[in-house]
């Protein structure tokens, strides 16, 4: 009990720190691309206080969590002004890329810190962590380094943010993969997209799921394989 209860509370962590390294990217690039309405709010920032919702950030991902469904959840929107943009079209995708981006990144730097645990004699605690956080019944901490609440910290911010990776380029409203798709739409399609995104919570939960794991499942599977076997 106490070790599912850890497991949920460094999944909470990642994802918190995941919904504010995402949004502040956001905010981030919008700066650089001539928007200053983000940087002006205080949202390129790692301040979790200005990006989470109290709803999807924090009450949403606990009651998920310790239901042991996989963690959702959202943070406040970053308010960007298009007008603001010197090339609309361009500028808007940037900045809309700049979220899951910042998320890919922070995964790709777990892994390679993981890598080099590995070979610093921790080897057994990492795949400990790594079966932990997976939900493997037989994982535990046994044999494990003292090293191994960093280790577990670092897999689960692994796999929480290749998850928001994966997700948010689903291209379903509001997510960001329905942003960028717009840009390459008519004019009539894009009403005709709009208006299929009234239903977007609906269809999220009904094939959500399915189309975030063509993107996650196989990146998963690739990031485990580079770790275990380098």
């Amino acid at each position: 009990m106490h070790q599912d209860v850890a497991i949920i509370l460094f999944e909470f962590a990642a994802l918190i720190f995941a919904f504010c390294i995402h949004e502040a990217s956001h905010a981030w690039m919008a700066s650089r691309l001539g928007d200053q309405t983000a940087r002006m709010l205080g949202r390129v920032t790692l301040n979790p206080m200005k990006h989470l919702d109290p709803l999807g950030s924090v009450i949403i991902p606990l009651i998920s969590a310790f239901y042991h469904a996989p963690l959702i959840g959202w943070a406040k929107p970053t308010p960007v002004t298009p007008r603001n943009f010197k090339n609309y079209r361009r500028d808007d995708i940037l900045v809309t890329i700049a979220g899951p981006l910042s998320n890919l990144l922070v995964a790709v730097a777990c892994l390679l810190l993981l890598i080099i645990l590995n070979h610093t004699g921790a080897k057994v605690s990492v795949a400990n962590a790594a079966g932990m956080v997976l939900g493997f019944s037989e994982a535990s901490m046994v044999g494990s380094s003292i090293l191994f609440p960093i280790i577990l910290l670092l897999y689960a911010s692994l796999l929480v943010n290749l998850s928001l990776f994966a997700f948010n380029l689903i291209p379903i409203p509001p997510l960001d993969g329905s942003r960028v798709l717009t840009h390459f739409l008519s004019p009539r399609l894009q009403d005709l997209y709009n208006k299929v995104g009234m239903f977007s919570l609906l269809i999220l939960m009904l094939v959500g799921g399915r189309l975030m794991g063509f993107v996650f499942v196989p990146m998963l599977l690739f990031f485990n394989r580079i770790l275990f076997s380098i």
